[in-house]
């Protein structure tokens, strides 16, 4: 059973703080949901912003730059409501993807429905009312000039961006949904794939943080959620789908053939303390997964778990564990490190993360010290 069981002291790496952006008031001061990558010589990170609440109407994504991956600059919009033709919509990004010469963005958006909105703001703590889940992308080639929105066709609001398999499939991590294509583009060929099973009888599925409660109630898990998977791939070619469940541990599903189908999900002995995560694998072989391990701790420390079987994690570092109090208040704001994603590049591991979703910061470390 894949375990994070520690069997050695836990450390503090040595590493580099990058502050991407922080918000001055009456800013936009929720960020949250943000993702990392390189490409044509510059880091990229991207992350949802919106001016006080989580998921809201006229939520955007944000774009920034880096030399170095610890000073950002050129901090703009990447995609708003506005250019999808409605200010109320909500956009969460979903990750990055490079093919070649090639740099695409991707982000979900959903419109609340008109009984679920009061005052232009969403109306409930709830997620509820939502209506028109999509897939989009924008493209560029020199970080300048970027295509238009398009419409992928698919329901989903990814947790993080296309992931190759060691065939080259690419596998779109959502929460239920788990689309794949051989399209190396990233953009065509997607075939719908997940945990779902009958829950939408025929229909459609949508994969948002909505639906997500929906097809757990009919499928009678056993945690309250499940949802904002990531996953990586042993030798034995299985795909191991790690999930968010809000029960102190994460669960998995599995897939034997590339990705077509999953079994699961069920309970692993992996701890958690209910935040997005990121696996992956180090160029030395060595599994990793980022996360917040520690319970009830409010997402503090955010940690890394290195493993060299892909199913005990017995190595554990900390990562960040300063503490950091909160300037602004907004709907469902909290927890300190949140929704890790990670970079490897060059001889070192980049974490982007959140700050009480308000403060966007990267962590750099040599990949020496592990």
């Amino acid at each position: 059973m894949i375990n994070n069981r520690v069997s050695s002291d836990v450390r503090k790496l040595q590493s580099d703080i990058g502050v991407v952006y922080s918000p001055d008031a009456g800013s936009y001061t929720y960020s949250h949901h943000p993702s990392i990558t390189f490409f044509r010589g510059k880091f990229l990170v991207i992350w949802s912003n919106g001016k006080v609440n989580e998921d809201d109407c006229g939520q955007r994504v944000m774009i920034a730059e880096s030399d170095d991956g610890l000073h950002w600059e050129h901090l703009r919009p990447a995609v708003t409501p506005e250019m999808l033709g409605d200010p109320l919509k909500v956009l969460t990004p979903g990750g990055f993807h490079v093919d070649g010469d090639r740099l695409c963005l991707y982000y979900g958006s959903y419109n609340y429905k008109s009984t679920s909105v009061r005052n232009g703001t969403r109306a409930s703590p709830d997620d509820a009312g939502h209506e028109n889940t999509q897939l989009g992308v924008i493209c560029t080639s020199d970080l300048r000039q970027w295509t238009p929105p398009r419409n992928l066709g698919i329901a989903i609001v990814p947790n993080h961006g296309p992931q190759k398999t060691s065939s080259g499939r690419l596998i779109l991590s959502g929460n239920i949904m788990f689309p794949y294509t051989d399209q190396k583009n990233g953009m065509d060929g997607f075939r719908l794939s997940g945990i779902y099973g009958n829950a939408f009888d025929g229909k459609e599925p949508v994969d948002d943080s909505e639906s997500l409660r929906q097809v757990r109630n009919l499928l009678h898990w056993e945690p309250n959620l499940i949802c904002e998977s990531s996953f990586f791939e042993t030798d034995d070619h299985v795909l191991h789908m790690m999930h968010r469940t809000n029960s102190e541990v994460l669960w998995c599903s599995e897939s034997y053939d590339n990705g077509e189908t999953w079994v699961g999900p069920h309970p692993t002995a992996y701890s958690d303390d209910g935040s997005r995560f990121h696996f992956g694998r180090l160029p030395d072989g060595r599994f990793y997964g980022v996360s917040n391990t520690q319970l009830h701790g409010g997402r503090n420390p955010l940690d890394l778990c290195l493993s060299e079987d892909g199913e005990n994690f017995r190595t554990r570092y900390i990562l960040r564990n300063e503490p950091y109090v909160r300037r602004f208040e907004g709907m469902h704001k909290g927890g300190l490190y949140g929704y890790p994603h990670t970079l490897v590049h060059d001889g070192y591991m980049y974490v982007v993360y959140s700050k009480q979703k308000e403060v966007i910061e990267v962590t750099r470390f040599a990949l020496s010290q592990l």
